[in-house]
């Protein structure tokens, strides 16, 4: 999104209240959550106004579009704070998560930041501006509230009870996503881990739910078999189901977490190399190992399209099989609790022999991308593997925004997975940065052991070859777990 001078316009809703003005119906806290922090050394006008962000409302041109969404999306307002950084950054954040709520569904009205210097305890926001914020949602008629920040419950329970609608923070809308995009019984499970994680700590009780049971008997009140006794409340067996699940999802994950360590361990013994494809989310990494390997993943331009890895096998030019492993996408504030549920599929780029880090070229905060995306690589424990930043895009890339990539990232390629465009480039690249065999032999080979040659093409680099009327002489460079299966027709002649 592009920074103008009059980005921040004034709404209908008057929203410049000063600190003094607070609700008739509200008295303020003896705890003091309600008071505003100390906003000292902000300029008056930003501590003071929440600020509309322009471009934020969803564009809908086609009638039978607007009549559909009118009955299925939900209608929400956006907001969020700035509490360090330019305002662009504010900006480029915001428009993030009007795209995260579009891919969830939803039709975004308008969208609001506040210029803060830190999150406030009680409402995120202030209870001033709390109350701005409810004069908007009534005058905007949006049912929900998304906060571009992760609540804490006791933010999220404040919010709801003064806004009178639906609240939900980035982390619950980004998982919403992943629920929506998950196909694989493996992915499910992993979002399903992720959920409920996030939702043991958000548990919140409505007036007879709080209720102690009975227990101990049949009938009793609240109680029965299962009940742990006299005390428990609704809340806390609620609680216990949810520990349950999880316990119950971790050992489903954990028995497929062996299948997939089955898998590697099979290429890892016949030495083949793996490629790892990882970016931000739309940056175009299916379409990048469609157009290498012709996988046929799906290709969608929406954030989050693809949530299952994806491994096709190619060969070199000169024969070589190696493996690219398409991964799930990264994002902003990529919720802890999707890193840990994912952290099996997301081994395999740990374990990869090299990286290949795809970066939205058209994206006009590109290294703030890259920096998110290495934040994870570093907590998955992938900060090691050897990286190949690859620019995508480079079709609708403007030069002068890559040129600041290109002198942080000298070796960075610029490509195009839509019109081709510096992929043969990108395969050599690739094929020199992949592990190469060392270890030299010179084999005689009975023309029996067909499958020996054919496996020192796929997993060696073949030197010279000569059919004889003894055999298949050959010299080649092979990986050590090859060299000691070819060790009895070795010959000390040389070709």
């Amino acid at each position: 999104m592009t920074t103008h001078s009059n980005a921040y316009e004034e709404t209908d809703v008057d929203l410049d209240l000063t600190q003094d003005d607070v609700l008739d119906d509200e008295e303020p806290s003896s705890t003091g959550y309600d008071r505003e922090p100390n906003t000292e050394g902000l300029e008056l006008e930003e501590r003071q106004a929440l600020r509309r962000v322009v471009g934020m409302s969803t564009e809908l041109t086609d009638i039978s579009e607007v009549e559909y969404r009118k009955l299925l999306l939900e209608r929400v307002l956006l907001v969020g704070i700035w509490t360090d950084g330019s305002a662009e950054d504010a900006e480029n954040s915001m428009a993030e998560l009007k795209l995260l709520a579009e891919t969830a569904g939803s039709e975004v009205l308008d969208g609001v930041i506040q210029r803060r210097k830190k999150p406030d305890a009680a409402t995120f926001i202030g209870s001033g501006k709390v109350h701005d914020l409810r004069n908007l949602v009534a005058s905007l008629g949006a049912d929900t509230v998304i906060a571009d920040g992760e609540l804490a419950p006791a933010q999220l329970r404040n919010l709801e009870d003064k806004l009178k609608v639906k609240v939900v923070d980035r982390t619950a809308l980004i998982l919403d996503i992943f629920a929506q995009h998950a196909k694989s019984k493996e992915g499910k499970a992993q979002v399903e881990l992720a959920q409920l994680q996030y939702m043991k700590q958000r548990l919140r009780g409505w007036g007879g739910n709080l209720s102690r049971q009975a227990g101990g008997r049949v009938g009793a009140a609240g109680g029965g078999i299962g009940g742990r006794g006299p005390g428990e409340t609704k809340i806390e067996t609620d609680r216990r189901r949810i520990n349950t699940k999880i316990s119950k999802l971790r050992r489903e994950l954990k028995d497929m977490k062996g299948t997939r360590s089955t898998m590697r361990q099979e290429r890892r013994r016949h030495s083949i190399p793996s490629v790892a494809i990882a970016g931000y989310t739309n940056a175009g990494k299916s379409s990048l190992l469609n157009s290498i390997t012709g996988a046929g993943v799906l290709v969608e331009n929406a954030l989050f399209a693809t949530l299952d890895p994806t491994t096709r096998r190619t060969t070199t030019s000169d024969g070589r099989v190696y493996t690219f492993t398409d991964t799930v996408g990264f994002v902003r504030h990529l919720p802890h609790d999707i890193v840990e549920a994912f952290r099996s599929t997301l081994e395999e780029v740990a374990d990869a022999d090299l990286l290949l880090h795809v970066v939205d070229g058209s994206h006009p905060d590109p290294l703030s991308q890259i920096q998110a995306v290495r934040e994870v690589l570093n907590e998955i424990g992938a900060s090691d593997v050897p990286e190949l930043i690859v620019i995508n895009k480079g079709d609708i890339a403007d030069a002068m925004a890559l040129a600041p990539i290109m002198q942080r990232e000298p070796q960075a390629i610029v490509v195009s997975a839509r019109t081709g465009e510096g992929i043969d480039k990108l395969k050599s690249l690739v094929e020199a940065s992949l592990p190469q065999p060392d270890v030299a032999v010179n084999l005689l080979l009975p023309y029996d052991r067909g499958d020996l040659v054919s496996r020192i093409h796929s997993e060696g680099a073949v030197d010279q070859l000569e059919h004889t009327a003894d055999g298949t002489r050959l010299t080649a460079r092979v990986h050590p777990s090859l060299a000691g299966d070819l060790t009895p027709y070795a010959v000390t002649a040389t070709l």
